[in-house]
């Protein structure tokens, strides 16, 4: 009976110290870190050290873009020779064609009076899929005198940069993985950033190459050169009966110039002569006198 009671005895010590033991921390534990210090040059240790875990490692969250079909990336370019009978009449037409097709004008220059030729130059932006239909747009313009197409297949360098972004982002990937999972040195976290930085950069360099191949590819350039026909007689931006007026007013003014000019001999010798004529006729009224 005494053995009965010293048992459950035992028993109660074991569940009263039970009850009495803390709960465990519901907070999770502090993450690793790393044990090498970094000291100043007083030999005091660095306040606080940071695990890898808490480096901040933003992804840039770039626009999700279509891409186009490579076999398609083609940059078109033409000029264009037109001789017109109105410049200014032909320069409409052009803007007019170019607002037709979708396109814009992006730069324009007129060369007009004087005695060059009067013309203007004008640089039109299209949409690539209506190339074709701008260019056939500028025969009733004028007398087309030449036309150059020039087309530039840039698909395969496409291709290859578009690659090239692909593997930049999976080493990207894997940089930042390694600054959240990693711990060490901070000399090392240091080289990591340092890289990814380097992995952007050069992932955005990429970026702005497919950005220009796909704008010049999407629209293509016309460069259209109007000129007036040079004319027979006469030169370019003037009028032959003008021209004649003005000839005729000028040798006029050279004529009476020319007499004005003449006065400073004319009038000596005028005067010498009227002179002489006088000496002369009194000298033949004085010899009959003479004689008689």
């Amino acid at each position: 009976m005494r053995a009965r009671w010293v048992i459950v005895g035992l028993i109660a010590v074991l569940l009263s110290c039970t009850s009495e033991r803390p709960a465990p921390s519901e907070t999770p534990a502090a993450p690793f870190v790393a044990q090498d210090q970094m000291y100043f040059s007083n030999g005091e240790a660095e306040p606080a050290a940071r695990p890898f875990a808490e480096v901040a490692v933003t992804t840039a969250k770039l626009p999700v873009i279509t891409r186009p079909d490579a076999t398609k990336m083609i940059i078109r370019t033409a000029t264009a020779l037109i001789e017109v009978d109105s410049l200014e009449s032909a320069v409409a037409q052009v803007k007019q064609l170019a607002a037709r097709v979708g396109g814009y004008v992006a730069n324009s220059g007129m060369e007009l009076g004087g005695s060059r030729r009067r013309q203007a130059v004008i640089q039109v932006k299209i949409p690539a899929d209506r190339f074709e239909e701008a260019v056939s747009g500028l025969k009733p313009i004028g007398k087309l005198e030449s036309d150059n197409v020039n087309a530039q297949d840039v698909g395969e360098e496409y291709v290859d940069v578009i690659a090239r972004i692909d593997n930049a982002r999976r080493l990207e990937r894997r940089l930042i993985d390694l600054l959240a999972t990693r711990t060490g040195k901070l000399k090392d976290v240091l080289d990591v950033e340092q890289e990814l930085a380097r992995v952007r950069e050069e992932i955005e360099r990429y970026q702005g190459r497919v950005r220009y191949l796909e704008a010049h590819t999407a629209v293509s350039t016309l460069t259209v050169t109007l000129h007036e026909p040079v004319p027979v007689v006469g030169e370019a931006g003037e009028s032959i009966m003008g021209d004649a007026f003005r000839g005729a007013w000028r040798n006029f003014v050279v004529l009476v110039a020319g007499f004005v000019q003449s006065l400073g001999i004319l009038i000596p010798l005028g005067a010498l002569a009227f002179v002489v004529w006088v000496v002369v006729k009194r000298s033949r009224r004085v010899a009959p006198q003479s004689t008689t």
